[in-house]
């Protein structure tokens, strides 16, 4: 039921899983993993893809072997930047070195959210892109109900949130130049 491909992108070594014959209006997602985070991605993969409809872009690992978190978490930041999917889904074992890592690349906005407040009001205040999971800190029960809060939530726009988010980016811009010019 499952149809798997390669995705030749700014992102490259992802494969994207379509669901065959689904018609609906479901999101692009982009998930990856370290070995820690495997199998809740592929539990949650599944689960976005089958039940709920979405297109999940797969960036890996695709096992249990170790690796390294930057890796993926640059993968699932490069699909994003890239346009090819909405929002993405970042999972290793306590979400915490991924979290820092997908925040290194400018324009995306990682956060670690073990609580379903934090999963919808990180895209509604913060425009969050990146939702990051903690494996070995929470269940696949609990993984999903995150997911069901942040992938329906909307930036709001609102003044005060769209001013905080400018200072965000002059913060990355700012510092972005020093790295360059160091």
């Amino acid at each position: 039921m499952l149809a798997r491909r390669r995705l030749a992108s700014a992102a490259s070594n992802v494969s994207v899983g379509t669901l065959r014959g689904h018609i609906g209006d479901g999101m692009n997602i982009v998930i990856g993993n370290d070995h820690a985070g495997y199998e809740l991605k592929t539990q949650l993969a599944s689960y976005l893809q089958e039940t709920l409809g979405h297109t999940i872009i797969d960036a890996g690992s695709y096992n249990t072997d170790p690796v390294d978190y930057p890796d993926y978490a640059e993968k699932v930041g490069a699909v994003i930047l890239a346009g090819e999917a909405e929002r993405g889904i970042l999972l290793c074992g306590s979400g915490v070195g991924a979290s820092v890592a997908a925040n290194k690349i400018p324009g995306i906005r990682a956060g670690l959210c073990h609580d379903t407040y934090s999963a919808h009001q990180g895209v509604e205040h913060d425009d969050m892109n990146i939702l990051v999971l903690g494996a070995r800190v929470l269940g696949v029960e609990l993984a999903r109900e995150l997911v069901h809060a942040y992938l329906p939530a909307k930036f709001t726009g609102e003044p005060r949130h769209l001013r905080r988010l400018e200072k965000v980016h002059a913060i990355e811009a700012k510092y972005s130049k020093q790295t360059q010019e160091s």
